[in-house]
């Protein structure tokens, strides 16, 4: 039996190869908010940061400063009573130390001595003065009795001698005429050249009595020293404020020109350094604020008082010399006087020295900036 053939299976068609699908298009939405949100934070930091630059002028160059007040003796003295101690609080007119007062006692009444003495001196040369003028008044009464007396020898004289030629005189008589004549006119000359010597004195008593009376004021003079230098032995206050810098103790010799203490007043104020580039438009009157660093939370209104005429630099014991060897430009600073605008209780808080920063509104500021007002 014949085998039957195999029977061919129909070829399958393989099925369509079919392309995978496209991924959808990326979604740039998220990664360009975030582009956006980052400039706008850049943005945002950067006018935190420039713009103010346009309304206020910045540094941290600057300090509380005050005029300090030294307490300092005009005589020298050892230190009898000390009223006040470190850090004390004192009023104007307050008695702060007292100074032994004994020898400048003593110079008072040596000075008062002096004073009496030289009156009595004056009045001497006074009295001189009378009596020097009374002597000439008595010598020129006697110069015109002898003027009179020579007047009448010389009448006397002149009869005689008209009656002498014809011998109704004696010649004796005549002669004696003439010697009284003569003798009558050496008594005025005697008496005048008295007058003279007599009103030379008196002159010589009235430049006595001048010496007198410089003597006198030089005395006063010498009397109000030594009580000037007595009242120097108690030094009081001259203005309110705080005892600091205390270097004397009781018991102390103290020199002229010596700092005791000093007395930090009640009224302070700020000096910033501010750079030359920054005083443009800065102006006094120009509104300030005040950042205390010691007390972060403090801040303190105030204003622009004065602006130094001269760099710090300039009024340095050394000022450079820029015309002499190479020369490198630097940015100078300037000191700006800034006065507190009613600081209140925080003049308790803040003194001299402390370091503080300083806005200086050169515009009217921003509200939307949100600085502090």
């Amino acid at each position: 039996m014949s085998e039957a053939p195999p029977v061919q299976k129909p070829a399958t068609t393989p099925p369509p190869v079919v392309a995978p699908a496209a991924p959808p298009p990326p979604d740039n939405r998220r990664g360009l908010i975030l582009g956006i949100l980052a400039l706008i934070v850049l943005l945002a930091i950067a006018a935190y940061f420039l713009v103010p630059d346009l309304y206020e002028k910045q540094t941290d160059d600057a300090y509380i400063d005050a005029h300090l007040v030294s307490v300092i003796p005009k005589v020298p003295a050892y230190v009898q009573t000390l009223h006040v101690n470190d850090n004390s609080k004192v009023t104007a007119g307050d008695l702060l130390v007292e100074l032994d007062p004994r020898d400048y006692v003593v110079q008072v009444d040596q000075a008062r001595a002096n004073v009496a003495a030289a009156v009595g001196k004056l009045e001497e040369a006074r009295n001189q003065v009378a009596v020097a003028e009374a002597n000439i008044g008595q010598q020129q009464a006697e110069l015109e009795v002898a003027r009179a007396n020579a007047k009448l020898a010389g009448i006397n004289l002149a009869r005689l001698q008209s009656v002498a030629d014809v011998r109704a005189v004696s010649s004796e008589r005549v002669d004696e005429a003439k010697a009284a004549a003569d003798g009558t006119r050496a008594s005025v000359t005697a008496a005048q050249v008295k007058v003279d010597a007599l009103q030379a004195q008196a002159k010589l008593t009235r430049s006595q009595v001048k010496t007198a009376e410089a003597a006198v004021a030089q005395a006063h003079a010498m009397l109000e020293q030594a009580t000037l230098n007595l009242s120097y032995t108690k030094i009081y206050a001259t203005e309110s404020g705080s005892v600091a810098n205390k270097s004397v103790e009781q018991g102390n010799f103290v020199q002229p020109g010596q700092t005791l203490l000093s007395v930090v007043p009640d009224k302070l104020y700020v000096t910033a350094n501010y750079k030359e580039t920054q005083l443009t438009r800065v102006r006094p009157g120009q509104q300030v604020t005040v950042l205390v660093d010691a007390f972060p939370d403090l801040r303190l209104r105030g204003h622009v008082d004065s602006i130094q005429r001269g760099t710090g630099s300039h009024f340095a014991l050394l000022p450079p010399e820029n015309a002499t060897g190479n020369f490198v430009k630097v940015v100078q600073r300037v000191p700006v006087k800034i006065e507190l605008d009613n600081p209140g209780e925080a003049l308790k808080l803040i003194s001299p020295g402390m370091s503080v920063e300083t806005e200086i509104f050169v515009r009217e500021r921003p509200a939307w900036l949100g600085f502090w007002n």
